[in-house]
């Protein structure tokens, strides 16, 4: 894999397959590139370049102790982007990825950016009185301790065991099981915990660019709604929302998020 070192010494792996306008693929909180195959051949057999990157403390990339924040995680971003010399590249984030995509956005801008696609992530994780779309059960009040055994069982969406058979797929693509990052490391804890803490929504309507706000019906985490009401903020944005699905979209409905990020791809051609 090549790999590009970041302004902090960290070296970041990255896949980079296929010719055409680039696309970034940045998996969610553990997850490694590779989560991303069934997309990354869909998008090399329709004439894209397709860059997955693995963060820092993910997949093969190195995992120092420190820059667990999500402020430093979407600089990762810009080192990357600038490193590899991509312009107008399509950013999609899953999960934890896409909130990667808004700190860099928010950090610096959107040069470099053609359009952005999140798939399953809300943009603000903790409930309040105005805001009904964040992580079951996570308020303020407890925000600070809701993940200290990790992410909890919701007793809300898509039954794990229904997800396997979209599983196996990914698994038969890679000839291997994807190597997920523990999430019990100091550093990873303290990622998940600032993750949790950030709220983009300010971000998401100041953005000059087209998005796609993508969300699973049948999500573990959050309400579906917070797609839509994601788009509301600004006439760039548009949603879809995949039916039956749980919250790693793009693994568990391949086919179906492969089709919505294939039309929304097409429409900004």
């Amino acid at each position: 894999m090549p790999t590009v070192i970041t302004d902090d010494a960290v070296t970041l792996n990255y896949l980079d397959e296929g010719r055409g306008q680039a696309v970034v693929l940045i998996a969610g909180f553990c997850a490694p590139a590779t989560t991303w195959m069934l997309q990354q051949k869909t998008l090399v057999a329709n004439g894209y370049r397709v860059l997955a990157l693995d963060r820092r403390g993910h997949g093969a990339s190195e995992a120092p102790t420190h820059g667990a924040t999500m402020e430093r995680h979407g600089r990762d971003v810009a080192n990357f982007l600038s490193a590899v010399g991509l312009d107008e590249a399509v950013l999609i984030g899953g999960s934890m990825g896409a909130s990667t995509i808004w700190s860099y956005v928010s950090q610096f801008g959107t040069e470099r950016v053609r359009a952005i696609v999140s798939v399953d992530q809300t943009p603000r994780m903790v409930n309040s009185a105005g805001w009904a779309n964040g992580f079951y059960g996570l308020t303020e009040d407890n925000r600070t301790t809701f993940f200290d055994n990790g992410i909890p069982d919701t007793g809300h969406g898509r039954p794990q065991w229904k997800s396997v058979p979209s599983l196996l797929r990914l698994v038969l693509a890679l000839r291997a099981m994807p190597k997920l990052a523990s999430p019990d490391t100091p550093p990873m804890r303290a990622l998940l915990a600032d993750h949790a803490a950030q709220d983009w929504r300010a971000t998401i309507a100041g953005i000059d660019k087209p998005y796609l706000m993508v969300a699973a019906r049948d999500s573990q985490f959050w309400p579906a709604a917070h797609a839509f009401e994601s788009v509301d903020l600004n006439p760039l944005g548009r949603s879809v929302v995949l039916e039956s699905c749980g919250h790693a979209a793009n693994m568990d409905r391949p086919s179906e998020f492969n089709a919505a990020m294939l039309e929304f791809l097409d429409s900004i051609a």
